[in-house]
């Protein structure tokens, strides 16, 4: 008698649907592979929070939540077909960045989650005052690969401004700030975000003011770059921040069983609550708002669900 992986191999091979070796109605998958962030990053927490959701939902399939430098590499990942989830910013998938209208290159979207913030952090006692003093810097712009790192490349490049530019996670780079290794670090992720909250307590802390950014960014970018402000809850101390916003997208491989990225659509919206444990912005992720994905296809698995649910 032919095992169970057997039939599922065999299945998936002639190209029967995932949800044809079910048990119980759950798809079955031999492994679902999430790409998340790196350490001291919102998207490394909500994305093992999700993947722990969906070893729930998903009982026969292992559930892997795969750390990485995040956005840039987490598309990389999908593409390569090392990966069939991942999460996202906006703005590396849109205006031929990495993927275009035309060519998306195998990838689909789940859902919009929530936005992220850019964060510039430095000293309380530093004389940095705006962007702009930072030139010449010792500066980190987070992991190689990540949304970080890509949005921040562009924005002071867009403003002319030249700094020492480091990778590294927003982990390290706190602990290089306290160090006095670095003068300032970049974050590009949800609030808040725990490379700053880690060390606030001991070690104080500001956010430069970014009022006019996103106005100078959206007018050579068009699409994913909001105003916003970081409100004086998030951080208590700090105050509330002007800088702007980025949506961030839960990214699925096209060629993903529709029933899969169905189970995980569904995953996402209903069990919000779990997955947003301790991050207030995540906890926007929401139905309303969530077939809102830019120029990012929706998969069909969430096309199918998120139709069921508006029924």
């Amino acid at each position: 008698m032919l095992s169970r992986r057997s039939v599922l191999l065999a299945a998936l091979a002639a190209g029967v649907p995932c949800s044809a070796c079910t048990s119980g109605g759950a798809p079955v998958l031999e492994e679902l592979v999430l790409a998340t962030g790196p350490d001291g990053a919102v998207f490394r927490e909500i994305g093992g929070a999700l993947a722990s959701a969906l070893a729930d939902e998903l009982p026969e399939t292992r559930v892997v939540s795969r750390s990485t430098g995040a956005s840039v590499e987490n598309v990389r990942l999908l593409q390569e077909g090392a990966v069939q989830l991942g999460l996202s910013s906006l703005d590396p998938l849109v205006g031929g960045a990495l993927l275009s209208a035309d060519d998306p290159a195998g990838i689909s979207a789940v859902g919009r989650l929530y936005d992220s913030f850019m964060q510039v952090v430095v000293p309380a006692d530093s004389p940095v005052r705006r962007l702009s003093d930072l030139a010449g810097r010792p500066v980190s712009f987070g992991p190689t690969e990540s949304g970080t790192e890509f949005t921040a490349t562009r924005l002071l490049s867009l403003l002319g401004i030249p700094v020492d530019a480091r990778r590294m996670a927003h982990a390290e780079a706190s602990r290089q700030l306290v160090a006095g290794t670095l003068d300032a670090f970049l974050a590009l992720t949800g609030i808040p975000t725990p490379a700053i909250t880690d060390i606030l307590d001991t070690f104080p802390l500001r956010l430069l003011d970014l009022p006019d950014e996103a106005v100078r960014l959206a007018a050579v970018y068009s699409g994913p770059y909001v105003p916003a402000t970081i409100p004086a809850t998030t951080y208590g101390t700090l105050g509330p921040c002007r800088t702007f916003a980025v949506p961030n997208l839960l990214l699925a491989r096209t060629a993903l069983d529709a029933d899969v990225v169905e189970v995980v659509t569904r995953t996402v919206f209903t069990q919000s609550e779990r997955i947003a444990a301790g991050h207030p912005e995540a906890s926007r992720i929401n139905v309303r708002t969530g077939i809102a994905t830019g120029r990012v296809p929706l998969h069909k698995g969430a096309e199918r669900w998120f139709r069921a649910t508006k029924r």
